[in-house]
């Protein structure tokens, strides 16, 4: 059996001290590495935020209900909100923070399509003139925003005197404001009588109530809204809402 070992000794004869133990040193949060990684994720995720944020940027402007047609005074129910990206025209068009009630149409507008602020024009001196047409006469599905001709027929049967030629346009291009007493029923016939209304210029009306003369009147929808682009007429076109020269 082997003697322990001793440790050896100094000339003093003391026994030499051990090695001390290193502590370990827990971490700290103010470590400078620590510190400028919190930075780092922050700043990626600020930047991101951002980024994701501008390419979201939507503004909420007005869009067409339906078509509509120059002239037609605007209704709440004739645009509906949308929210859209425009960018740098976002000006160009209306913001639902501005109510168009009551102003005017200078052009067109399809449904669906965004209202410029171009497309408006401030409330003209227009009138709404109530037409009483038989139902036989109206189209089906005339509807507020449509461009109708007007016409007044010689119809001895109707108790109207013939004034003028048998059939004479008497509006052209006229917007529609409202279409009422179409009657659905069984006790609607083609000899019901159905309000239109269109808007015409004031100076106007008089000359349109002469034109009519109290003959009956046939309403023709055209096929646009446009009434530049509608080649429906058969005399050169005035405009919108404006009496229209005889054509027989």
């Amino acid at each position: 059996m082997s003697a322990p070992t001793v440790p050896p000794r100094t000339a003093g004869g003391a026994v030499p001290a051990g090695p001390v133990p290193r502590r370990v040193r827990p971490p700290r949060w103010l470590d400078l590495r620590l510190v400028l990684g919190v930075l780092l994720v922050l700043g990626s995720v600020l930047v991101g935020a951002r980024v994701l944020s501008a390419a979201d940027t939507t503004v909420t402007v007005w869009a067409a209900a339906g078509d509509l047609g120059p002239g037609t005074v605007l209704a709440e129910d004739d645009l509906v909100p949308v929210s859209v990206r425009l960018d740098d025209v976002a000006r160009s068009y209306l913001a639902t923070a501005t109510r168009p009630e009551g102003r005017v149409l200078a052009r067109a507008i399809g449904s669906g399509e965004l209202l410029p602020r171009t497309a408006l024009e401030e409330p003209a001196d227009l009138v709404q003139l109530a037409l009483p047409v038989q139902a036989g006469y109206v189209p089906p599905g005339l509807a507020r925003g449509q461009l109708v001709d007007v016409y007044a027929v010689a119809d001895p049967a109707a108790g109207a005197a013939a004034t003028g030629g048998d059939v004479d346009r008497v509006l052209a291009a006229a917007p529609v404001q409202t279409v009422s007493g179409r009657g659905t029923g069984v006790l609607s016939t083609a000899s019901t009588t159905v309000q239109v209304v269109v808007a015409v210029p004031r100076t106007s009306a008089a000359d349109v109530l002469t034109a009519i003369g109290g003959r009956a009147l046939v309403v023709a929808a055209r096929s646009s809204v446009d009434a530049a682009a509608d080649s429906g007429a058969t005399v050169s076109r005035p405009a919108p809402g404006t009496p229209a020269g005889p054509t027989g």
